[in-house]
This record gives C-alpha cells, structure tokens and sequence, in this order.
C-alpha cells in the first residue's frame, strides 16, 4: 500500500484516537448534562449554536490555511482544541461553561478539518484519492467504535459514574496531539496574505469556484438537509422495541460496517468512478430510509444498519476525494471548508426539519420524505454532475 504515505498513516491514527475520545461520551453525554441540571432545551441549544461555529469557523480555517500555505498548524491546534474540551466539561458545573467547552471541541474541528483534508488531497494522486479518504475515513470511524465500547465497558463496572468518563476520555486526545507533532509541512510558506482574512471571505470562493465545484456541493448540501442526525435511525429502533443496551450495540454495529468497508469500497472508487460509488451509495441510503418508515422486526433494523454503514463508507470520504478531484489544489481547504461549513448547518437545519415531521405526522413519515427526496437528489446527480476525471466510470 505505498500510497498509503507516513502522513496519510499519521492523519488516520490522530482521527482515530480523537474520535475514540469523542465516541466515548457521545452516548452518555445528554444523560450526563441532565444530571447537572441542563435542561433538554438548553441542550438542543448548545448543540446547535456549538455544531454553527464549527460549520463557520471551517470555510475560515479552510481559507486561511490556503492563503498562508500552512496546514500542519492548524491540525495541530485543531486536535488539542478538542483534547482540552473533554476534561474541561468535566470540570464545570454550570450550563455556560459547559456549553463553552463543547463549543472548544466543535471550533477544534473547525480548525483542522480544511487542512487536513487539504493533506490528504495532497498525498494522493487523481487515480488514488478514493484509496486515502477511504482508508482514513476507516480508521477515524475505528474510533468510533472504540469509544462506545470502552464506555458500556466502563459504565457497566461503575455505572452512573459519567463524570470519570470525560477524564478518561482526555488520554486518547492527548495522545492525538502527541502524534499529531510527528507531521511535517511539506508545502513552502508562499507568506501571509497581504489583505487579512475575514471570517465570511471564503464566501467569496463559492462565486469564484468552478462550476462543476458548484453542481457537486449544490447536490451535496440538498441532501444534507434531509439527512438528519443518526439519532433519529436509533430512536425508531428504540420505538420499536430495542432496549438501551441493543440500541448502543447496533450503533456500535454500523459503525464497525462502515470501517470494515470504507477502505476497500475507496479502491473500487479509483476503479470504477467517484460518481458510481458516491451515487451507489445514496441508493442505498433510500433503500434504508424507505425500510425504517416501514419495518417493526428488530432483527431486520441490523440489516438495514449493515446497509447503513455501507452508504456511510460509500459517501463520507468520497465525497471529498471528489471535491479535491475537480478544484485548484491551491484551493484544496478552501473548497473542502467551505463545503463542510454549509455541510455543518445544513445537518442542523435538517435535524430540526425531521424533528418537526416527526412530531407533527410521525416517523413514518420522516424517514418516507428523506427516502423521496433522496431518489430525486439521486437522479440530479445521474444526469447534472459529471463523473471526476480519474479512471473510467459507469455514470
């Protein structure tokens, strides 16, 4: 696998002790806010405001990592901004700096997620960019498995005890910023920009980018807004009869599918076209919303995560090997920021539409609309995007 390169290596590894870290309390942590007194409102409201600055704050970084010619930085402190957080949402008590610290986590991701993806781009060639998001994308969700398990693990031997959790959780993101120190800046400095770089100047890029840039993100953005959080796929399981430990285990269960795959679906990615598996993906992902609108079988709800965690690895890291393939490499984080920043509001806004649906006509019918919408984006993408010029494609 030489195209899997030393920094390749080093970027997986660092994401996969990161989301370790995060993975670990993402199950427990509305329970834990409760405890201390956050109300479930207050909550949504912290989710919400923190998931915006880091939308935000990533066409920001994203833009100035291009302007000043440095990524390695930004990763670096991107990394330990999260590192930081889990100990410090420990610590305080009251909602403000709660929500303060998780915005320290969000914003770190915010930071780094444009130039980290801008490495990556350029470790990899047009032919071998579904391989390297694909195997980075494996590793990062690796994490994501870890996390929970290392969290029912913990829980079960000392259960309720959620607060030891987040100290826990800081030794795996410490560890990512000590790994992340073994990266080296491998493009010259062209200097700083001779204008400074306003929060909202990476809006500028969406006018200035190519068309195809625009088509690509345009259909990437429509459905985003109408795939809300994986949340909402665990409680229709839950409403179906899982109790709360089978609930964690299927979660646990998609992700180990979509680590499992998102490397080597990456190589069928180089082989037979971005597009192809990209759109391949989204059939899926139709396929399992049409079935949770419909489906009451626990046993069926593992096929429909497997299927899942296929989508998941067919679509996440593709989609960005995509953007890379068909933009200036000068602008590599600027495009993938930018995108990424819409992408995180978009995921927002979406949430709270299928919270809507749901509560006002049932799950039935949030998982029925998605499914919809998502044949029609499957279809724009068929016949308005063109496949990336890598290899040979199908579509």
């Amino acid at each position: 696998m030489k195209y899997i390169t030393r920094t390749v290596w080093i970027l997986s590894v660092v994401s996969l002790l990161t989301d370790t870290a995060s993975e670990m309390l993402y199950p427990i942590m509305p329970v834990y806010l409760k405890t201390i007194g956050v109300s479930i409102l207050l909550i949504g409201l912290f989710e919400g405001i923190a998931e915006a600055t880091a939308g935000l704050s990533k066409g920001y970084f994203g833009k100035l990592s291009d302007t000043s010619g440095r990524r390695v930085p930004f990763v670096q402190i991107g990394y330990a901004f999260s590192a930081i957080s889990k100990p410090m949402m420990a610590v305080f008590i009251y909602p403000l700096w709660v929500f303060f610290a998780r915005t320290i986590d969000r914003f770190g991701k915010g930071i780094r997620t444009g130039a980290r993806d801008a490495i990556l781009s350029d470790e990899a060639t047009p032919q071998t960019k579904g391989k390297v998001f694909g195997f980075h994308r494996s590793m990062d969700t690796v994490g994501a498995v870890m996390g929970p398990l290392l969290a029912l693990i913990y829980l079960y031997y000392n259960p309720g005890d959620y607060k030891t959790l987040f100290y826990i959780a800081f030794v795996p993101g410490l560890f990512a910023v000590f790994v992340s120190f073994f990266l080296m800046e491998k493009n010259k400095v062209t200097g700083e920009p001779k204008t400074p770089v306003s929060f909202f100047s990476f809006l500028h890029y969406w006018k200035e980018s190519p068309i195809a840039y625009k088509k690509l993100a345009a259909g990437l953005l429509v459905f985003t807004l109408f795939n809300s959080s994986d949340v909402f796929l665990l409680l229709k399981a839950k409403e179906a009869g899982l109790n709360d430990t089978a609930v964690i285990v299927v979660y646990i269960f998609y992700n180990l599918i979509y680590a499992l795959f998102a490397f080597p679906v990456g190589i069928v990615a180089d082989s037979i076209g971005l597009k192809t598996i990209f759109v391949t993906g989204l059939v899926l992902f139709a396929v399992v919303y049409f079935g949770m609108a419909i489906n009451t079988n626990i046993y069926v709800f593992f096929g429909l995560f497997f299927l899942y965690g296929i989508y998941a690895a067919a679509t996440e890291g593709i989609s960005k090997a995509w953007i890379s393939n068909i933009i200036n490499k000068k602008d590599t984080a600027t495009a993938i920021g930018t995108y990424s920043g819409f992408q995180s509001i978009c995921t927002m806004l979406a949430s709270s539409l299928a919270g809507l649906i749901w509560f006002q006509f049932g799950a039935a019918a949030t998982f029925t609309v998605t499914g919809i919408v998502t044949v029609i984006i499957i279809v724009y993408f068929i016949w308005n995007v063109k496949q990336p010029a890598t290899k040979a494609g199908i579509l």
